[in-house]
């Protein structure tokens, strides 16, 4: 069918539906200034005219200038800087014209191996005017060597730069002398704690080019992102010419709000303890997204499904596998799963037949979402809100890539913020991109680069203004550590490890836990450190593209997993209980009865059993102990209390009495939504995040509950919550109150990252705790904002 005509036939799902209509081109003549040789090979491959924004990109490199495009998606920004690069290339090829001067060199920098790679093919494209090679962890040696001694032009990473060229700078030292461009691609996904991570690779970077005698130009890149120019300076240190006015034509594109409907509550068995009863569901959007795809592929539409988790991606294809094999069998093989974890070669084959169109069909985690450039899709569907307005445009933007119409539906999945946004469009279409959040002042951060920056080449004062604010003061705390020494030239590294391995970029906890087949010791695949020992425990049940395995050994020392072949009648989840401790707090505002606080924290998590529920209507079979380690981790928080007069007035029964039960359900309540409302003014999503709530916190003697960043040292979420406290609890108690469930569900407080199997929770008194709470709170327009 016509991907639009999907939405005339589920009208009774669709909250909103909005359609855009389309835009034309603004063309520019090609510059006089680039080398004949580079605007015949992209005429050649197409490009006969430039759209406006990329002659206005291209005038303000060719006059020096460090520029960030941010432009919408498929508008030619590779073009803008793939030319100036060959340009800079083929002027240089001549090797008698280079004597006494440096051959030019570019390297491309994006935040996946897939982006990286597809950029080369997309190089070549356009002819043989670069030697260009990837530099990845998917290389060999010998072709990393090869690039090192001989490539022109390398994609890579900033985790490869960090952790193998910057440290072996002197190997690589012909690229570094001669480097005219560094480009950064889709520089929108350097938020939180990776963004703080790369701005330090960066200003290292740019530091040892100093150093070998070059001083590159920056062209960074991105289709979705707020204040382009100021978030390219935080991230780069250096003054940014943004260009912003979109010259490329725009397909006309549909975009609906989809949510599942309610089918009614899960059987559960009665507990001992606490047990309110089971709160009413929504159809899995997991469900509704795979019947979605089937209908899609059988008309010939070629689309892509995004999800959030490993799992789901998996269910997708699976489900719409199953779906096709009864009515199309021959187009089943023509759905498929992409998720980060897969070998090399699963990654390359996968991307190679979404290009040519073999793929009807692609269920993906947004491993795919900066992977590849696909021509030719017609639908995308996002299966939950991604965490941010900006990747939500990012993937919806993937559709009409070919020149077509284009329809993009986002799926509610059952949880406070899909619900609030698919029921308050303004919200999410009709609202700026978020302002992006990091902050490379973090000790946590700041200090592992100061000490990798230092193995480099000695650190001295000069280099404290290029770091920041408290590059000083972090250096004279590695000085006092006795990991950094002063000598004469300045400050030396003295311990014999590498340093750059204290810096986890992608704050993974670790390197990833491998996945072994018990019976045959092939490496099934990889699960990130942070989360291996909620996915990868004993007993619990992975999926690996559509293959059900069950966990028999966990080695939590070596990082290691051994599964077998098995596909039970059940899913697992595991359960996990934190506390929080606070260090200091820095930051306070008060609202009456209550308290808003920022500051630093400790929080210790840890899992301690998993429970064994039926496939697929969630009956509970069994719960079994874990015996795993304490996780400790210090960061940023943002929490309130409310005095205990206050609590009673507010959720006191008629004798005015209160029950442990009743105020911890409320508080718990009350947090879980705030969880998941914070992604709409922060970018982040629910799992960056994490909270506590509890009737008596020992540190404040009262009701307490803390919002905090999962990560160390903080990565800007919380104390943005703090910021915007006022607008972010409305917001939260107006969810709450406005979802049509009578005692709690997924829609509003119930969350699916819990450790306490949401209980207790009491809908109702988050509701009267979060009235208690903003009856001192300033009206929005008065809140402050720093």
């Amino acid at each position: 069918m016509d991907p639009v005509e999907l939405l005339t036939h589920h009208a009774e799902r669709l909250t909103h539906v909005e359609h855009r209509a389309a835009a034309p081109a603004r063309h520019a003549p090609w510059p006089a200034w680039v080398e004949p040789q580079v605007r015949e090979a992209f005429v050649g491959a197409g490009v006969e005219q430039l759209w406006s924004h990329q002659a206005e990109a291209l005038q303000a490199l060719h006059s020096g200038h460090d520029v960030v495009v941010a432009t919408g998606t498929a508008s030619g920004k590779s073009l803008v800087f793939q030319v100036p690069a060959l340009d800079a290339l083929a002027r240089g090829r001549d090797g008698a014209a280079l004597q006494g001067h440096r051959a030019p060199t570019v390297l491309y920098l994006a935040p996946t191996k897939a982006l990286a790679a597809d950029q080369l093919r997309r190089l070549r494209d356009v002819g043989d005017l670069a030697r260009a090679a990837t530099v990845d962890g998917d290389n060999s040696r010998e072709e990393r060597v090869w690039a090192r001694d001989h490539a022109r032009y390398v994609l890579t990473n900033p985790d490869t730069l960090h952790h193998s060229v910057l440290p072996g700078h002197e190997r690589w030292s012909r690229l570094l002398r001669g480097l005219r461009y560094v480009v950064v691609d889709e520089c929108h996904h350097y938020r939180g704690v990776f963004g703080a991570h790369v701005a330090h690779v960066l200003r290292r970077l740019l530091r040892l080019c100093a150093h070998h005698g070059s001083a590159p130009q920056l062209v960074l890149s991105s289709a979705t992102i707020a204040q382009p120019g100021d978030f390219a300076r935080r991230l780069t240190g250096r003054d940014v010419v943004a260009v912003t006015d979109d010259g490329s034509p725009r397909p006309a594109r549909s975009i609906a709000l989809w949510e599942p409907p309610l089918v009614g509550a899960p059987h559960s068995p009665p507990s001992a303890a606490y047990s309110p009863a089971p709160p009413p569901v929504r159809r899995s959007a997991v469900s509704e997204a795979a019947q979605v795809l089937t209908d899609l592929v059988i008309g010939g539409t070629r689309t892509l499904t995004f999800v959030r988790s490993r799992r789901g991606a998996e269910q997708v294809a699976t489900m719409a596998q199953d779906l096709l094999a009864e009515v199309h069998p021959e187009l089943g093989p023509r759905v498929a799963t992409y998720r980060g974890g897969y070998l090399p070669e699963e990654r390359r084959e996968l991307e190679e037949r979404l290009r040519s169109g073999d793929l009807l069909g692609l269920a993906a985690t947004n491993a795919l979402e900066l992977g590849i450039d696909v021509a030719g899709l017609d639908a995308v569907l996002t299966v939950g809100f991604p965490g941010t307005r900006a990747a939500l445009h990012q993937q919806l933007g993937r559709a009409g890539r070919s020149g077509g119409d284009a329809l993009g539906v986002l799926i509610a999945t059952d949880n406070p913020l899909d619900t609030y946004l698919v029921h308050h469009p303004e919200a999410l279409l009709g609202a700026p991109i978020e302002a992006t959040v990091f902050d490379p002042d973090n000790p946590h951060v700041l200090g592992p680069h100061l000490a990798a920056a230092a193995q480099e080449l000695p650190l001295d004062e000069a280099d404290f203004e290029r770091f920041g604010p408290r590059a000083e003061e972090g250096v004279l705390a590695l000085e006092e550590a006795g990991w950094l020494r002063r000598r004469t030239a300045g400050w030396y590294w003295t311990r014999r490890d590498r340093a750059s391995d204290l810096a986890d970029l992608r704050s993974s906890g670790g390197a990833p836990v491998q996945i072994v087949d018990a019976a045959t010791g092939r490496l099934v695949g990889t699960v990130d450190a942070g989360t291996a020992d909620s996915a990868v425990h004993e007993g619990a049940v992975y999926v690996h593209q559509g293959e059900v395995h069950v966990v028999d050994e966990y080695d939590v020392t070596d990082g290691v997993a051994v599964v077998r072949v098995e596909d039970p009648e059940y899913t697992t989840a595991a359960r996990s209980t934190t506390e929080i401790a606070i260090v200091h707090g820095e930051r306070s505002h008060d609202w009456g009865d209550a308290t808003i606080t920022t500051g630093t924290v400790d929080v210790t998590s840890q899992v301690v059993s998993f429970s064994r529920r039926t496939r697929p209507d969630g009956r509970l079979l069994s719960e079994e102990p874990l015996d795993l380690p304490e996780r400790t981790l210090r960061t940023r928080a943002v929490w309130w209390t409310l005095r205990l007069g206050a609590v009673a007035e507010a959720l006191g029964g008629p004798d005015g009495e209160l029950s442990e039960i009743d105020v911890g359900g409320a508080a718990h309540a009350a947090e879980h939504a705030a969880i998941g409302l914070l992604p709409l003014l922060a970018t982040c999503d629910r799992w960056d995040i994490g909270g506590v709530s509890t009737a008596m916190h020992a540190d404040t003697g009262t009701l307490t509950v803390f919002v905090y960043d999962g990560h160390p040292g903080g990565a800007g979420f919380a104390e943005r919550g703090f910021e915007v406290a006022a607008h972010w609890l409305r917001v939260t108690r107006e969810a709450i109150a406005s979802c049509e469930c009578s005692t709690g569900c997924p829609s509003c407080v119930y969350s699916p990252k819990c450790g306490n199997g949401n209980e207790p929770l009491d809908k109702a008194g988050a509701v009267r705790l979060l009235d208690a709470l903003l009856a001192g709170a300033p009206p929005e327009a008065q809140e402050p904002t720093s």
